[in-house]
Protein backbone atom coordinates (compact mmCIF):
# COMPACT_ATOMS: atom_id res chain seq x y z
CA UNK A 1 0.00 0.00 0.00
CA UNK A 2 1.10 3.81 -0.75
CA UNK A 3 0.86 6.72 0.86
CA UNK A 4 0.70 9.75 -1.40
CA UNK A 5 1.54 13.31 -0.94
CA UNK A 6 -0.57 16.58 -2.40
CA UNK A 7 1.52 18.15 -5.78
CA UNK A 8 -0.72 20.69 -7.37
CA UNK A 9 -0.67 21.36 -10.82
CA UNK A 10 -2.70 24.48 -12.23
CA UNK A 11 -3.05 22.81 -15.84
CA UNK A 12 -7.05 21.00 -14.56
CA UNK A 13 -8.84 23.39 -12.52
CA UNK A 14 -9.81 21.06 -9.43
CA UNK A 15 -8.15 18.56 -9.56
CA UNK A 16 -4.90 17.95 -7.31
CA UNK A 17 -2.43 15.61 -9.32
CA UNK A 18 0.44 12.91 -7.70
CA UNK A 19 2.50 10.47 -8.25
CA UNK A 20 1.95 6.80 -7.05
CA UNK A 21 3.85 3.20 -7.36
CA UNK A 22 1.84 0.81 -9.06
CA UNK A 23 1.18 -2.17 -6.69
CA UNK A 24 2.15 -4.48 -9.43
CA UNK A 25 4.81 -3.40 -11.74
CA UNK A 26 6.44 -0.82 -9.27
CA UNK A 27 6.17 2.48 -11.70
CA UNK A 28 5.89 5.41 -11.05
CA UNK A 29 2.42 7.03 -12.24
CA UNK A 30 1.06 10.52 -12.59
CA UNK A 31 -2.87 10.17 -11.59
CA UNK A 32 -5.46 13.13 -11.41
CA UNK A 33 -7.42 13.38 -8.18
CA UNK A 34 -10.83 14.57 -7.68
CA UNK A 35 -11.32 15.87 -4.20
CA UNK A 36 -14.54 17.67 -4.98
CA UNK A 37 -16.57 14.77 -4.67
CA UNK A 38 -15.49 14.03 -0.88
CA UNK A 39 -13.97 10.56 0.44
CA UNK A 40 -14.33 7.55 -1.81
CA UNK A 41 -13.23 4.31 -3.19
CA UNK A 42 -12.37 3.92 -6.92
CA UNK A 43 -10.35 1.77 -9.47
CA UNK A 44 -7.91 3.32 -11.69
CA UNK A 45 -5.61 1.26 -14.04
CA UNK A 46 -1.97 1.34 -14.02
CA UNK A 47 -0.19 3.58 -17.14
CA UNK A 48 2.16 1.20 -17.71
CA UNK A 49 0.86 -2.23 -16.95
CA UNK A 50 -2.99 -1.78 -17.08
CA UNK A 51 -3.55 -3.88 -13.84
CA UNK A 52 -6.31 -2.32 -11.56
CA UNK A 53 -5.24 -0.17 -8.68
CA UNK A 54 -7.90 0.04 -5.90
CA UNK A 55 -7.84 4.03 -5.24
CA UNK A 56 -9.24 5.13 -1.11
CA UNK A 57 -8.82 9.19 -1.20
CA UNK A 58 -9.96 10.48 2.60
CA UNK A 59 -10.73 13.99 2.06
CA UNK A 60 -10.23 16.22 5.13
CA UNK A 61 -12.76 18.95 4.09
CA UNK A 62 -11.60 21.20 6.61
CA UNK A 63 -8.16 22.22 5.05
CA UNK A 64 -8.93 20.46 1.97
CA UNK A 65 -5.88 18.08 2.32
CA UNK A 66 -5.86 14.52 1.08
CA UNK A 67 -5.06 11.19 1.90
CA UNK A 68 -4.73 9.07 -1.05
CA UNK A 69 -3.55 5.25 -0.88
CA UNK A 70 -3.23 2.64 -3.43
CA UNK A 71 -3.36 -1.07 -3.30
CA UNK A 72 -3.64 -4.00 -5.69
CA UNK A 73 -7.24 -5.47 -5.95
CA UNK A 74 -6.71 -8.18 -3.61
CA UNK A 75 -4.67 -6.55 -0.95
CA UNK A 76 -8.72 -6.55 0.84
Amino acid sequence: MNRLLLRARTDMPGYEFTDIACPYCGETIEVAVDTSGGSQTYIEDCQVCCRPIVMRLVVDEGDESFDLTASAENDG
